[in-house]
């Protein structure tokens, strides 16, 4: 029974995306808060059951990095449309979260062995995402917040972003090269 609960907290949190947004812009910033925050706990939480329980399977690799893509581009995209996020941030999150998602794919499609392993950057880059829905949220839910605040962490979130981005695209880019390299070795071996 444990080996499916990680994946079912995925599911949960993909589920959770529509109500996040939803509560946005309907301006129910308390209830917005809430649930992005179990939402973002149950990221923390979903890893470490697997991790500790040793319940990790392929689906549960692609489905935990979907539900935190769909959960954090939604709800930049409905804090912009409500003027809590400038949009140039949110057109950086979604521009890195779209190009991982299209390389990710294109790897596949070119060496059929392509394997989900978060990178530090990128697991930093997740959590300042959060961590920067969460002030901005708090902020228009109970209380006021110093605007540099904010701003700084606009500015982590927008430095680990493109670091992020980069970081995969280098990567991607040596694997894929790895494999070009093999596959020609293997169609024309050295006698």
């Amino acid at each position: 029974m444990i080996a499916h609960v990680p994946n079912l907290i995925s599911l949960a949190r993909l589920g959770a995306v529509p109500v996040v947004i939803w509560c946005v812009l309907a301006g129910h910033n308390a209830a917005a808060f809430w649930v992005f925050l179990a939402a973002g706990l149950s990221d923390a939480l979903d890893g470490m059951i697997a991790k500790r329980f040793k319940v990790t399977s392929r689906f549960g690799a692609w489905l935990d990095p979907l539900a935190d893509k769909a959960l954090l581009v939604g709800t930049y995209v409905a804090l912009t449309l409500r003027d809590a996020l400038p949009m140039w941030l949110t057109i950086l999150v979604v521009f890195r979260d779209a190009l991982i998602v299209g390389g990710a794919l294109t790897v596949q499609a070119l060496t059929q062995r392509f394997s989900v392993e978060p990178m530090m950057i990128s697991k930093v880059n997740t959590a300042l995402q959060i961590g920067l829905v969460v002030m901005v949220m708090a902020e228009r839910a109970y209380f006021a917040l110093p605007a540099q605040i904010v701003f700084v962490g606009a500015l982590l979130v927008a430095v680990t972003t493109v670091l992020s981005g980069a970081t995969y695209v280098v990567t991607w880019s040596r694997r894929v090269t790895a494999w070009e390299r093999e596959s020609a070795e293997q169609e024309h071996p050295q006698e």
